[in-house]
C-alpha cells in the first residue's frame, strides 16, 4: 500500500466498527499484493468516506447499503451486511422494509432471494449468539 492516508485510517476504524474486527482480521490476512489497491479503495472510499460520514446513522446506512445490494443481486454482500447490522442496530423489521422497498423498485425475483439470503443468515446468527 502507498502512503496511509486519513481517510484510510478512519475507514478502517469505521470498517472494523461495522464490520466487526474478526471479518476486517480475514480480510486482512487474505489480502495480496494483487487485491491490496482495492482493499486500500474501498477502506478509503467506502469506509473513510461514505460509512464515516455523520450525516445519517450507521443504522439507517446500514438498512440502505441492504436494499441496494439486493437490489443489484449482490448476494454474498447482503449476508455480509446482514451480519454488520448487530453493529449498527438495524434490526430486522428494518431489513424487512427495505427488502418491501426491493420488491416493488427492483423486482420480486431479487427481493425473494434476499429474503432467502437474509433468513438464512439470520439463523446462523442465532445458533452462534446460543453457543
Amino acid at each position: 500500500m502507498s502512503e496511509i492516508s486519513k481517510r484510510y485510517e478512519q475507514g478502517m476504524k469505521t470498517r472494523r466498527s461495522v464490520l466487526g474486527n474478526a471479518h476486517v482480521d480475514r480480510a486482512e490476512a487474505n489480502k495480496t499484493p494483487f487485491d491490496a489497491p482495492f482493499q486500500e479503495l474501498i477502506t478509503e472510499a467506502a469506509w473513510g468516506h461514505v460509512w464515516s460520514r455523520d450525516t445519517i446513522t450507521k443504522r439507517e446506512r446500514s438498512i440502505i447499503t441492504i436494499a441496494l445490494l439486493a437490489a443489484l443481486g449482490n448476494h454474498e454482500e447482503v449476508a455480509m451486511h446482514v451480519r454488520a447490522t448487530a453493529n449498527t442496530g438495524a434490526s430486522r423489521d428494518d431489513i424487512m422494509e427495505a427488502l418491501l422497498h426491493v420488491a416493488i423498485y427492483a423486482g420480486v425475483p431479487r427481493a425473494n432471494h434476499a429474503i432467502k439470503i437474509v433468513k438464512q443468515t439470520f439463523d446462523e446468527m442465532d445458533k452462534e449468539r446460543e453457543q
